[in-house]
């Protein structure tokens, strides 16, 4: 695949990226942000995101068998997910799709039930920064490993 373009302003690169580091930082758990911003960008199709934050979930440590199960996470089993991670992945699902054009009350409470107030802005927040990397990406066609800027 060849990218459209890798045009991307700098102020809107740089400001994508403060609203993710901060969401990631106030959410205050690196490997459960990658798996966030992972299953985000397996529902969006983005190569460039899923090859990008695989890599920094490795690095982190996160395992590889969470790796493996995340586009089935509701499958796999409690013993690979647990369920503040469920919670996390059943909302950046929400978020994300949109299906119902809202987020079910019922999966808005689960995560509310796991992460504080603060913290689930927080998760909110990075659910909107990685999708919003993924549409420009997946728009402009930047491929894995590609130059995105």
């Amino acid at each position: 695949m060849t990218a459209r373009t890798t045009v991307l302003d700098a102020g809107v690169r740089t400001a994508l990226q403060a609203v993710g580091a901060a969401a990631k930082k106030g959410l205050g758990d690196p490997a459960l942000a990658e798996l966030v911003q992972i299953r985000a960008s397996q529902l969006n199709h983005c190569a460039f995101c899923l090859d990008m934050h695989l890599g920094i979930a490795r690095e982190q440590g996160v395992p590889e068998r969470q790796l493996d199960l995340l586009a089935a996470w509701e499958e796999a089993g409690d013993d690979v997910f647990d369920a503040r991670q469920r919670a996390a992945l059943a909302l950046t699902e929400a978020v994300t799709v949109l299906t119902e054009g809202f987020v079910p009350d019922a999966v808005y409470e689960s995560a509310a039930a796991h992460f504080d107030a603060e913290r689930l802005a927080h998760l909110l927040a990075l659910i909107g920064a990685i999708n919003s990397w993924n549409r420009l990406m997946v728009a402009r066609r930047i491929p894995a490993g590609g130059v995105a800027w």
